[in-house]
């Protein structure tokens, strides 16, 4: 396993995340290295809408993202997550989830894995 050095904690993220060893403030570098080693490919860009809503959907390949702007409330099985801008978020293959963002919008780094 490969030790990543992140900027600081979120304690509060951390102990509500299905994730919670990824409810880590982290800059852009630190993500795209660590996409680097786990395989996955060059992340893209996403913008989604002021005060938007997506209602509970699956998704055919596994997302790693990291919030650069705004925020996005994830629910799934486990609950509501709030991820706000350097919050990593993770969804594994075909997890049901829905998504809400925030009155900004949200923009984050998502790269997929099939």
């Amino acid at each position: 396993m490969t030790a990543i050095v992140f900027m600081s904690f979120k304690k509060e993220a951390a102990e509500n995340s299905v994730y919670p060893r990824y409810s880590l403030i982290m800059n852009k570098d630190q993500f795209l290295q660590e996409l680097f080693q786990l395989g996955y490919p060059e992340p893209v860009e996403v913008t989604q809408p002021p005060s938007g809503h997506l209602d509970n959907h699956t998704h055919p390949f596994a997302v790693r993202a990291l919030v650069v702007d705004g925020y996005i409330e994830i629910e799934s099985n486990n609950g509501s997550i709030k991820y706000q801008a350097g919050d990593m978020f993770e969804l594994a293959y075909e997890q049901p989830h829905s998504e809400t963002y925030g009155p900004a919008g949200v923009k984050y780094l998502a790269s997929r894995k099939q």
